[in-house]
């Protein structure tokens, strides 16, 4: 999956308008337009159709632990990494909707794909365990399909 593709199935998922987008990119530590958020959603044919880079894409997701979690309590921004895999993605969704293990089995679960809890905790682990595991992109593509179906149309965001 690109980044792009990624960036678009949140923003579809909590129905984020661009302001929105904006603020979340804000959270993370980044300024950006409304002219760069709409390119980076754009089809890959398109003339002004831009790459998101890992960069972006983590500080967007900084930015979504920010709007979901609130901000650390050490007052410290997040640090977004320069390089991103899907088992760093899924970390951060993980941190930023606070799920828990079971939580993520369900929502595997609701689409019907399997997945055992000893799977789960080697996509979790640190990359240089024996355990880890990549986080294939197939397994992300049904991860936010899971996150789509369950909070597609909710307005479950945290209200201060």
């Amino acid at each position: 999956m690109t980044n792009n593709d990624i960036l678009k199935r949140i923003r579809y998922t909590f129905d984020y308008s661009d302001a929105e987008m904006i603020d979340l990119f804000a959270m993370g530590g980044a300024e950006v337009t409304r002219a760069q958020v709409s390119d980076w959603l754009k089809k890959e044919l398109d003339d002004d159709y831009r790459d998101l880079d890992d960069r972006s894409l983590a500080t967007f997701l900084n930015g979504l632990i920010v709007e979901r979690r609130g901000p650390r309590a050490d007052g410290m921004q997040m640090t977004p990494e320069d390089r991103l895999n899907n088992n760093i993605i899924l970390k951060k969704i993980k941190i930023a909707l606070d799920l828990k293990t079971d939580d993520i089995l369900a929502l595997f679960k609701s689409i019907d794909k399997k997945m055992g809890p000893h799977e789960l905790s080697a996509f979790l682990r640190n990359h240089k365990q024996s355990q880890y595991r990549p986080f294939q992109d197939q397994y992300l593509r049904y991860f936010l399909t899971a996150l789509q179906q369950k909070y597609r149309g909710k307005n479950d965001r945290s209200q201060d």
